[in-house]
């Protein structure tokens, strides 16, 4: 009455023959598998069980295929209870139920390359050992939440603190975060968060991406940078793929797997193992205009179904993926139409330009295209400030304190702005008259040891005063 249990059993085809020989493992056991003399279960992978099992078709043949599927989250908690005392025995500890609950929800969002419950599992015997170890006194240690939280932070790397807060937490607060990081698209800001809540609620289909957007307007207003901003505030990775590497035919099998017999067969796709490795993500197609109609078009079953299957067969899942397209479609009409007209990037203009440049189909996929309009002078002011701000930053860590004062924000405006090219000049603006007149002082000169930097505007040029910290008299540099 015994049954037989081989784990790995693919293994056995071949096992034990010579060369050239017809005699293993599988083969001795086909007769008494034929006869009912054994009762045997085999557990393989499907990748495996297609290179070697499958192959044998004698020894296929005598088995009956049993596909095991990930079990859903509820079963999974289930299992993880019927664990949970041989695991608080083995650790000394007490798992609550809310604690279960919180390993197997996690794990889904943050841990990655693993299935349920595997990942789950690993989760709860790790905090057990960890909570001991850190506390190997107490008679019975009680696992909550929180520290399952903070295995998971060490366990990822991510911060503690994207992963204790609740998604509602984030979601209720998202466009007031939004807007303190950037500056003068409170309407875009606005449109997108409230059609990321629109798919958060449970109203919108289930199986599309949390969001497919299409971002739209001039350059240098903040298109990507409020990706890169949304994935930080909900504390979800971000992907990004600039279009301009995309802009030929064959370029699509980049993104899903090139097809067998072509070089790069074995890599996968690049947009489909992003996914599959980082699921919960933000991802990003920068200047889609660019790309090959193609690749367009093996976007349209993501943004209908949230799915994409690459080269091998494997369907990547974008259900839990934020999905954005950027564009500058119209831009330059608007620009040239625009002189002495209109000062803002129009978004009936825009909305043409995006016809003309796209398919019904795709355009019948998006659940928002938001327009980002030009940046006016107070907006440009504060990010001038901003990038003031990053270079004080950045000067602290070297033990250096820099004042500047506002008639020199007003000046580095006037220099880096420019409508046309949005608010990229003034990061180089910045560069070339504040962060170049400090370098030989940072590496040779009054600040290696650190000390104080005071920047004025004397005669429309700036004017720097360095105080040491070693020495009390002050010199003074103009430039």
């Amino acid at each position: 009455n015994a049954i037989l249990f081989i784990d790995e059993i693919h293994n056995i085809v071949g096992a034990g023959s010579t060369s050239g020989g017809s005699l293993d493992a599988s083969n001795l056991l086909k007769p008494a598998l034929a006869n009912g003399d054994i009762s045997c279960i085999g557990s393989t992978t499907h990748s495996e069980y297609r290179q070697y099992f499958e192959k044998d078709r004698a020894l296929n043949r005598r088995f009956q295929r049993i596909d095991v599927n990930e079990p859903s989250t509820a079963d999974c908690i289930d299992i993880l209870k019927g664990l949970r005392k041989s695991y608080e025995e083995f650790h000394n500890v007490k798992f609550s139920d809310d604690s279960l609950k919180a390993a197997v929800e996690l794990s889904i969002k943050h841990i990655h390359g693993k299935l349920l419950p595997d990942k789950a599992i690993d989760v709860m015997d790790e905090t057990g050992a960890f909570f001991r170890l850190k506390d190997q006194t107490a008679e019975v240690i009680s696992i909550d939440v929180p520290m399952i939280e903070e295995v998971i932070a060490k366990m990822t790397g991510l911060p503690i603190a994207n992963i204790s807060s609740s998604e509602k937490m984030q979601l209720r607060d998202l466009d007031k975060k939004l807007k303190a990081l950037i500056y003068g698209q409170d309407e875009a800001i606005d449109r997108l968060v409230a059609s990321i809540k629109l798919a958060r609620s449970g109203l919108s289909r289930p199986d599309k991406p949390i969001g497919s957007y299409l971002f739209t307007g001039p350059t240098g207003v903040g298109k990507t940078e409020v990706c890169k901003q949304l994935a930080h505030v909900l504390g979800i990775h971000f992907h990004r793929f600039d279009m301009s590497e995309y802009m030929e035919k064959h370029s699509v099998a980049r993104l899903v797997g090139a097809p067998p017999g072509y070089v790069g067969y074995e890599d996968g796709g690049l947009l489909t193992e992003a996914v599959n490795k980082n699921p919960y993500s933000v991802l990003l197609l920068d200047e889609i205009e660019k790309a090959h109609p193609d690749v367009t078009n093996a976007l349209l079953q993501v943004m209908d179904a949230g799915r994409m299957t690459d080269a091998h067969g494997r369907v990547a899942d974008f259900k839990n993926t934020i999905f954005v397209m950027t564009s500058n479609a119209g831009a330059v009409d608007v620009a040239r139409g625009s002189i002495g007209i209109a000062d803002n990037f129009s978004s009936s203009h825009s909305m043409d330009a995006i016809k003309k440049a796209f398919s019904p189909e795709f355009i019948n996929r998006l659940d928002a295209v938001v327009s980002f309009k030009d940046l006016p002078e107070e907006v440009i002011m504060k990010v001038v400030a901003k990038f003031v701000d990053e270079l004080k930053m950045t000067l602290a860590e070297k033990k250096v304190d820099m004042q500047v004062s506002a008639d020199v924000l007003k000046w580095l405006m006037k220099k880096g702005y420019d409508k046309v090219y949005g608010a990229r000049p003034l990061a180089r603006t910045v560069d070339e008259h504040l962060k170049k007149a400090l370098v030989d002082e940072l590496l040779f000169g009054r600040l290696v040891d650190g000390g104080r930097v005071q920047v004025e505007l004397e005669s429309n040029a700036l004017k720097f005063q360095f105080s040491t910290t070693s020495k009390k008299n002050k010199e003074v540099v103009t430039t």
